[in-house]
């Protein structure tokens, strides 16, 4: 187990330093940071330029190898540089990083959850009502983009709020409301109410997505040799299911997991941008439009550590249902 899990980790911490040296190198040769000093008023003098963009380790006119070096060697010690305004990126996207992987990974939670849920049982019941009514939904969520997505539940959310609770329960701009003062657990509900339609909207793909995939899985275990042995020998067909089949369908989902958090981080930069949330997706947005490499270039390292801590759980998630990997790890 042990060594199966390093050899894994070795492998993926190998693929983050390729995909994050990838990455500030296409910012780098893409962005252009001497733009920004184009249009002040009065013009800096072209001196002036060189040394604040040297200073900040964004002057295109230092070759680019030596510029990612100098920024490589940074990030080593932790350090991601300063943005365009000379401001540290560490502490811009320390905030931000826990306000973006709080929802995502609640999202992720949420969707897998219950997308192997719905899946399981629509399986069981092959053909009847609600693998019908879950196949249908699922393809319909499929086809909505996220963007759509998340206007429909504001506009569900506020409907709710007006129709059914007859006050605001459900709350759909920002992380919270500010200047409240309500002690701990009045300013814990008033996050949950802000966090409850963006996990929504991140969760609905997600429930889609792995009741199809849980459904296919579980189809084609449940007339397996070790399901029907389990019954012969005194197991009841549902804790048979449960028990064998729905672990043993649930290994290639695992697998699915770390590839599905990499395309929820996509989501979420659009879901962000519209519930107001002040989180990596909208700073990357921003720092794409203010040609901001170091920001763009560290957003891209958190997002690839996400995705290799997600992959690492995955593992541990597969070598948990299926002893084989334990024996030859």
């Amino acid at each position: 187990m042990a060594g199966f899990l390093a050899r894994r980790l070795l492998n993926a911490v190998v693929l983050v330093a390729v995909a994050v040296s990838l990455a500030y190198l296409l910012a780098a040769s893409a962005l252009d940071p001497r733009s920004n000093y184009a249009d002040r008023t009065p013009k800096p003098p072209p001196a002036v330029v060189d040394a604040q963009l040297t200073a900040l380790n964004l002057n295109d006119r230092t070759p680019l190898f030596q510029r990612y070096l100098t920024w490589a060697g940074g990030v080593l010690r932790g350090d991601f540089g300063r943005s365009v305004t000379g401001s540290p990126v560490n502490e811009d996207l320390a905030r931000r990083a826990g306000v973006t992987f709080r929802l995502v990974v609640l999202g992720l939670v949420c969707g897998s959850v219950l997308g192997v849920l719905v899946g399981a049982y629509a399986a069981v019941r092959q053909y009847g009502w609600f693998d019908r009514l879950s196949t249908g939904l699922a393809f319909v969520l499929l086809a909505v983009p996220v963007v759509v997505l998340a206007n429909v539940a504001i506009l569900a959310g506020t409907w709710a709020n007006d129709r059914v609770f007859g006050h605001r329960v459900l709350l759909v701009g920002g992380e919270y409301t500010a200047g409240l003062d309500a002690g701990f657990w009045g300013s814990l509900l008033d996050r949950l109410q802000h966090l409850a339609l963006p996990t929504i909207t991140l969760s609905l793909g997600l429930i889609a997505v792995f009741s199809r995939y849980q459904r296919n899985m579980m189809l084609d275990v449940l007339g397996a040799d070790f399901v029907r042995t389990a019954m012969a020998k005194g197991l009841s067909r549902r804790r048979a299911l449960i028990r064998h089949g729905l672990r043993t369908a649930l290994i290639p989902v695992a697998t699915y997991f770390a590839f599905t958090f990499g395309a929820l981080l996509t989501g979420a930069t659009f879901t962000e941008k519209i519930f107001g949330w002040h989180g990596l997706g909208e700073r990357l947005i921003s720092s794409i439009f203010t040609n901001d490499v170091n920001t763009v270039a560290a957003i891209a390292c958190l997002a690839a550590v996400a995705v290799l801590c997600a992959s690492l759980a995955a593992d541990l998630l597969h070598a948990a249902l299926d002893p084989r990997v334990r024996a030859a790890g």
